[in-house]
């Protein structure tokens, strides 16, 4: 049950005293981490360190739209909830881990939502779309540019089934052309793929094909959904399962979302309570 690392121990994510299963959904953060293609890269300054000073301290710079976060309405909606003013509810709770396998540029639609989970989703649930893509996950064009990704109609079954956040293996919310990537507000940040797009769509320009800015953003958001972007880590593990998840972020005065560390969790024997909140 404990696990010593670098000579300290520890309980195991998956043998402990609580009888829990802990599963890291996230990738992990840190110098060179995979960045979205106009953010600064990371910073990371030792100012103490142990021979300076006996002691570890560190500054970091960084996007909070860096590596697995969420993002509050307040990054694409203007005039709606910072992440400091979403309520706590709102980063828990019950939800699925579902398969959607997915190549290059394919869209995820309402289809595939219900077909999928159509039968099993639930109220206020927590909905992780695993298409695979977490594995290209990397400093690439292939993980940022070429990824597949939501389409309006997802958006509105997320909103039909009342679900309360949505996460995914991608790099947005939306679609990779319904962004900055291709001929959206500030793009196209990689003019090439106008070319590429049409070889690929038979014919079609991109700009007819993916009209609006970051649509499903702004349909999750109005509605109140947070979105996870950039899931990874044990996904595979938990796909196909029902979970409790946590993933709270920091309480950053008018952020405009925050790094998450997402957790899966599972109560195999179900005899794991959480405290009724007694005076002791």
């Amino acid at each position: 049950m404990a696990k010593k690392i670098r000579g300290v121990s520890f309980e195991e994510n998956e043998n402990n005293a609580m009888g829990l299963k802990f599963y890291n959904l996230s990738h992990r953060f840190g110098y060179q981490s995979p960045n979205w293609p106009y953010f600064e890269d990371v910073k990371i300054e030792r100012i103490h360190y142990m021979a300076k000073s006996g002691v570890l301290s560190q500054r970091i710079t960084t996007s909070m739209h860096n590596t697995t976060h969420i993002d509050a309405p307040a990054h694409v909606v203007q005039g709606t909830p910072f992440i400091d003013e979403v309520p706590l509810p709102h980063f828990f709770g019950s939800g699925i881990v579902v398969s959607i396998p997915k190549k290059k540029w394919e869209p995820i639609t309402y289809d595939d939502l219900e077909k999928a989970a159509g039968k099993v989703v639930r109220p206020r649930d927590v909905v992780i779309v695993n298409t695979g893509w977490h594995k290209k996950y990397e400093d690439s064009e292939d993980y940022f540019c070429y990824a597949p990704g939501f389409v309006p109609s997802a958006g509105e079954w997320f909103v039909e089934k009342k679900v309360k956040v949505v996460g995914h293996d991608t790099q947005a919310n939306d679609h990779p052309l319904a962004t900055a990537i291709g001929p959206q507000r500030n793009g196209p940040l990689h003019p090439h793929l106008a070319a590429e797009y049409k070889k690929w769509s038979g014919g079609r320009d991109w700009k007819d094909d993916f009209p609006e800015w970051e649509p499903v953003h702004r349909i999750l958001f109005k509605n109140g959904i947070l979105g996870i972007e950039n899931v990874g880590g044990d996904i595979d593990k938990v796909t196909g399962r029902r979970c409790t998840f946590a993933f709270f972020p920091w309480n950053w005065d008018r952020g405009d979302g925050c790094i998450i560390r997402l957790v899966a969790i599972a109560d195999p024997k179900g005899s794991y309570r959480i405290e009724k909140g007694e005076k002791f």
